[in-house]
């Protein structure tokens, strides 16, 4: 409606009238400026919309992380699905020891102090295992905070079992409280009759910790 106004108001004068020159450069700055607008408008509302969304997916990520690694076998999971009978009767093998590794990383939020008690233990196929992490709150209140974790080489992980474990579960902290965490596992006996772990002897089992947001209820997620 503006334009039309304004073509309304065109000045009637010759082809090379002075005012045709001056109502034509107006005409096309009203309109750059509206289109400049509109893309401000955009820009805008596309960076508020990104922002909305990686706030989301922070929230979102420990639980996402686990669905697709339990969906896929990704990032090395460990395998859940353990039978009391298959631990009770299974026997070492003696032949064939693997040496594990134990790393451990924060998210870059959470402001516990988090590591293994040990560097690494050997441990043969079919053999139960203990090994230990210590997490420490340093600051005045209470945190929680919950864990996601990896095996390397990833095709290992199919193999490492946990018996008892800290991982997708909410653990609070009090100001300065510190706790040892367990890792109760065995590495599957049939991890000797695949082929492709004939030459890896060598395995990194790694935690990380995230600060559990609050408001956000992950237990329900976590529970099989």
């Amino acid at each position: 409606m503006m334009f039309k106004a304004m073509y309304k108001m065109r000045p009637i004068c010759g082809l090379h009238c002075p005012l045709n020159a001056l109502f034509n450069k107006r005409l096309h700055n009203t309109s750059s400026n509206s289109a400049q607008k509109k893309r401000i408008r955009s820009t805008v509302y596309y960076l508020s919309s990104l922002g909305v969304l990686t706030v989301g997916l922070s929230y979102a990520a420990v639980p996402l992380y686990k669905m697709f690694c339990q969906a896929f076998s990704y990032g090395g999971t460990l395998n859940h699905n353990i039978e009391d009978s298959k631990v009770e009767t299974m026997k070492p093998n003696r032949n064939r020891e693997i040496k594990v590794h134990f790393t451990a990383d924060t998210s870059s939020s959470m402001q516990w102090s988090f590591k293994p008690l040990q560097n690494e233990i050997r441990v043969a196929p079919g053999e139960t295992a203990l090994a230990f992490y210590t997490a420490k709150n340093p600051l005045d209140k209470a945190i929680t905070g919950i864990s996601t974790y990896n095996v390397v080489p990833f095709e290992a992980g199919q193999y490492f079992n946990k018996i008892q474990c800290f991982c997708f579960e909410e653990q609070q902290l009090n100001p300065n409280e510190e706790v040892d965490m367990p890792v109760f596992f065995f590495i599957d006996p049939e991890y000797t009759t695949d082929p492709k772990m004939e030459n890896i002897d060598d395995i990194t089992l790694s935690y990380t910790f995230f600060e559990a947001k609050q408001g956000v209820d992950l237990s329900n997620i976590f529970k099989h």
